[in-house]
C-alpha cells in the first residue's frame, strides 16, 4: 500500500506547498493507474473490484485497492453494494474529463 497520504486540497502536494485545489487534482489523477480508473467507472454499471481489474488491463490488485482508497477518500468513487461507481462529485469531474477527451480527438500538434 502506498505510503503517500492522498492528494486533497489544502493538503501538501507534488507542486503546491498550499495543497491549492487544482494542484491537489491534478497530482490524485496523476497517480498511476487513477485516471484509468476513474474513466473506466464512467458508465453506469458498478463492476465488481476483479470487474475493474480486467477493464483496467489486469491492473495489480494492490494498485487498483489504493487507487479506489484514494478516489474513495477524494469522495470520487464509492463502494456501492457488490460495486464500485461515482460519487456525485466524480460524475461531475467526468463530464470534465469527457470534454477533455472531445478536445483530445481534434487535437493536431505542430509537425
Amino acid at each position: 500500500m502506498t505510503s503517500e497520504p492522498t492528494p486533497l486540497p489544502g493538503r501538501k502536494v507534488r507542486g503546491s506547498e498550499t495543497g491549492r485545489p487544482i494542484m491537489a487534482l491534478l497530482d490524485l489523477l496523476g497517480r498511476r493507474w487513477a485516471l484509468r480508473v476513474l474513466w473506466e467507472l464512467r458508465d453506469d454499471a458498478a463492476p465488481t473490484f476483479r470487474e475493474l481489474q480486467q477493464r483496467c488491463d489486469r491492473i495489480s490488485s494492490s494498485v487498483l485497492a489504493d487507487r479506489l482508497r484514494e478516489l474513495g477518500e477524494a469522495d470520487l468513487v464509492e463502494h456501492a453494494g457488490a460495486g464500485y461507481s461515482v460519487t456525485g462529485q466524480g460524475k461531475s469531474l467526468l463530464k470534465t474529463l469527457l470534454r477533455l477527451d472531445a478536445w483530445a480527438a481534434d487535437w493536431r500538434p505542430k509537425a
